[in-house]
C-alpha cells in the first residue's frame, strides 16, 4: 500500500475551516475523496492478499499430501544383508581414513 494518501494520524488530526454555515463543503468533499481512494486501494490489496494466501495454503496441502504419500518407512530391524561384521569392517575403514597413519603406527607399537 505504498500509494496511500492518508495515514491514521492524518485522518485523526484533520481540521476543516469553518464558514458561516459550518465546515467548508468543498474542503470536506476533497478530503473524503482522498479517504475513499485509500479505502479502495486497501480493499484491492486485501483481496489480492487473500487470494495469494488461499493459493499458498492449497500448495501447502498439496505438498503435505505428496510428502505423506512418498514418505519412506524405516524398519527398526536391521536388514538381513548387513551383519555386525560388515558394520565393524566399515567402522575400521572409516577410522583408517580419518586417523590415517597414526592408527597404523599405534597398531605396530602394540
Amino acid at each position: 500500500m505504498a500509494d496511500k494518501i492518508l495515514t491514521t494520524k492524518d485522518i485523526l488530526q484533520k481540521e476543516f475551516k469553518t464558514g458561516l454555515r459550518g465546515y467548508n463543503p468543498t474542503q470536506v468533499d476533497e478530503y473524503l475523496d482522498d479517504v475513499i481512494r485509500d479505502y479502495e486501494l486497501y480493499n484491492k490489496e486485501l483481496t489480492q492478499l487473500k487470494a495469494e494466501n488461499e493459493r499458498l495454503l492449497s500448495k501447502v496441502d498439496e505438498l503435505t499430501k505428496q510428502a505423506t504419500l512418498t514418505k519412506p518407512t524405516y524398519s527398526a530391524q536391521p536388514s538381513n544383508t548387513v551383519t555386525n561384521f560388515d558394520i565393524l569392517k566399515r567402522l575400521s575403514n572409516l577410522e583408517r581414513h580419518v586417523f590415517g597413519s597414526k592408527l597404523d603406527e599405534h597398531d605396530e607399537d602394540n
